[in-house]
């Protein structure tokens, strides 16, 4: 009985949603599902597993609060360990996104800056003993893409000007040919502007499920490879995965970032773009 436990609070199936369709999906257990669990999902339990997405989204947004006020609060022009490896990251990113969108990018630097790394921790978080990642969630992954497609449009607008960008979206014509076809070519545009936050969604979705399915399933196997001996441990078979699960995620938060940086850059004006 109690290594039948053992195996759901490290593979629990979510058989009460897990706070966003997770019905029947192996995945390696946090200590909500455990709590769940053991009062069988009454009252507070049951309530933080059905919100359990946000509830770690918001542990992620305090953890960077946390980190980027000790980093700052004693800065000094010789900068200590913390502080310069923050340095560092921001340094990076801001060469990164500003290499891309040019020198009218850097007040987007911010945005794009702090999606990236609140994605990247979200992305990994699943991966410490006891938590886990909001952005196997569809919803918070949808949240994340209506803030990009949000952000983009108001930059397009203030921008551009009103006129301007319905005359971007229009597809820019100059044209009789091209006024012409501004009928079809808006809805067109319209289309590919709403299909992108769905893009981005599902792509972040689709990975890092994967990645908590695919470690779920070989702590399992490895629980199950020792079975015979009545341990409550098993064989390690997960350990690989960790590794690929990290670059992965790191590669899916650059992603994200990257594809709303592209957005953002087909939306500024044609003489603030960075070829």
């Amino acid at each position: 009985m109690s290594r039948l436990l053992l195996i759901r609070v490290l593979t629990e199936v979510a058989e009460h949603g897990g706070g966003g369709g997770h019905e029947g999906r192996p995945e390696i257990a946090n200590f909500i599902t455990l709590l769940n669990t053991l009062f069988h999902g009454e009252g507070l339990a049951g309530m933080l597993l059905h919100y359990q997405a946000v509830v770690f989204a918001w542990m992620v947004v305090g953890i960077i609060a946390l980190f980027a006020y000790l980093s700052s609060r004693n800065r000094q022009l010789v900068p200590g360990s913390l502080q310069n490896l923050v340095e560092m990251v921001v340094e990076g990113l801001y060469n990164f996104f500003v290499g891309i969108l040019g020198p009218q990018g850097e007040k987007l630097v911010p945005f794009l800056g702090t999606l990236f790394v609140y994605i990247f921790i979200m992305n990994i978080f699943g991966l410490v003993p006891g938590m886990f990642s909001s952005t196997s969630n569809l919803n918070v992954t949808l949240a994340l893409a209506i803030c990009v497609f949000v952000y983009v449009q108001y930059i397009g607008i203030r921008r551009n000007g009103l006129l301007k960008y319905l005359w971007h979206m229009a597809g820019s014509p100059t044209s009789v040919v091209e006024w012409l076809l501004v009928p079809l070519n808006l809805p067109i545009h319209i289309i590919g502007e709403l299909a992108r936050p769905v893009s981005l969604s599902l792509r972040l979705f689709g990975n890092i499920t994967g990645e908590d399915v695919l470690i779920a399933v070989f702590i399992g196997l490895g629980i199950a490879s020792l079975s015979f001996l009545k341990l409550p441990v098993g064989v390690p078979l997960h350990v690989p995965f960790i590794f690929l699960a990290i670059l992965t995620s790191l590669i899916q938060a650059l992603v994200f970032a990257l594809l709303s940086t592209v957005y953002l850059s087909l939306m500024l004006p044609h003489e603030e773009g960075h070829n």
